[in-house]
């Protein structure tokens, strides 16, 4: 999960009961494994003494920055959604490595023709 990102900040209130997500996702931070995906992320904690609700902000190695309300947000929500865009930003840097222009546009005529090795559905043979 590190590996996609540059920072993590993590900010709660240790007696605020709703720090659960916030405890949750900075375990999974220090964990060994997330440690040794990407040793230059650098996470930081800010333990708050006010009323603030728990949040949890992640910068990803491309600059966009992110901020979870981690009063409604599970940790392991906020885990997959930090997955999801950092397979997207692969996908983007493979496209981009190769030279191929991203976002990658399918012309429309394209999108409904059928794969090649499959059989068209019945009800694709009934329009013909």
């Amino acid at each position: 999960m590190l590996k996609f990102l540059s920072r993590v900040r993590i900010e709660f209130n240790a007696l605020d009961p709703r720090t659960a997500s916030c405890l949750e996702f900075l375990a999974q931070c220090n964990a060994r494994k997330a440690k040794e995906s990407n040793p230059s992320c650098a996470v930081q904690v800010k333990r708050r003494t006010d009323d603030e609700p728990p949040k949890i902000t992640v910068t990803f190695v491309n600059g966009v920055e992110e901020v979870f309300d981690a009063t409604a947000t599970p940790a392991q929500d906020i885990r997959n959604m930090i997955l999801e865009k950092g397979q997207s930003l692969e996908t983007e840097q493979m496209f981009r490595d190769a030279g191929e222009p991203w976002p990658v546009i399918i012309p429309a005529e394209e999108l409904h023709q059928p794969a090649p090795g499959t059989k068209p559905r019945k009800a694709d043979e009934k329009k013909q």
